[in-house]
C-alpha cells in the first residue's frame, strides 16, 4: 500500500550522520600500504540518496558503518543494508545502486557482495539472489530507465 504521492513510507525517520573520517598524513601517499577498511566501504555508500526521499541511505539508517565488511587480504567487501521498512519495493533499487557504486570506486581485485540484512524485509532471499547474480546485475543495468534512476540515486543533492 502507497501513501501520499505514491510513497510507500511516507514519513521515514531520519538518523544523525557520522562524522567525517579523519585523514593522515599517509593517506595520499602513494608509498605507504593503505588497506581498504569498513569506514572506507562506508564511506563509498554514505552518500547514495534513496529513490523515494531527498535524504542519504544513511539519514534513513539503510546503510551503517557496522554492516560493512572488508577483507582486504582476501579482495572480499561485504554490505548489509537495512530497507525502511519489511516490504519495501526500492530494495533491489537501492542495492543495485550501493553495487554500482562499488564497481566504480573499488579496484577490480575485489569480490562484492550485497544483501540485505537478514530479517528485515520479506523478500530478502530472492532479493539477495538477484543483488548477487551477475548476469541479473548486467542485465538490470543496461536498462536506460534504471541505470537513469540508479545514476540519481548515485548523485545526491544534484551533484555531478
Amino acid at each position: 500500500m502507497t501513501g501520499k504521492g505514491g510513497l510507500e513510507n511516507v514519513n521515514p525517520q531520519v538518523f544523525a550522520k557520522a562524522s567525517q573520517r579523519v585523514e593522515s598524513s599517509t593517506d595520499w601517499d602513494d608509498d605507504v600500504y593503505d588497506p581498504f577498511d569498513a569506514r572506507e566501504v562506508f564511506d563509498l555508500v554514505r552518500n547514495i540518496r534513496d529513490p523515494e526521499h531527498p535524504l542519504t541511505l544513511e539519514e534513513l539508517n539503510v546503510v551503517e558503518e557496522d554492516q560493512c565488511e572488508v577483507n582486504d587480504a582476501k579482495n572480499s567487501v561485504m554490505v548489509h543494508f537495512t530497507p525502511t521498512i519489511p516490504h519495501c519495493s526500492m530494495a533491489s533499487l537501492i542495492g543495485l545502486s550501493i553495487r554500482l557504486k562499488l564497481f566504480q570506486a573499488l579496484p577490480p581485485r575485489f569480490k562484492v557482495d550485497v544483501c540485505i540484512s537478514p530479517g528485515t524485509h520479506a523478500s530478502e532471499h530472492a532479493i539477495n539472489k538477484q543483488l548477487n547474480d551477475k548476469e541479473r546485475v548486467a542485465a538490470a543495468l543496461e536498462n536506460p530507465h534504471l541505470l537513469e534512476v540508479i545514476n540519481k540515486c548515485l548523485n545526491p543533492r544534484g551533484q555531478a
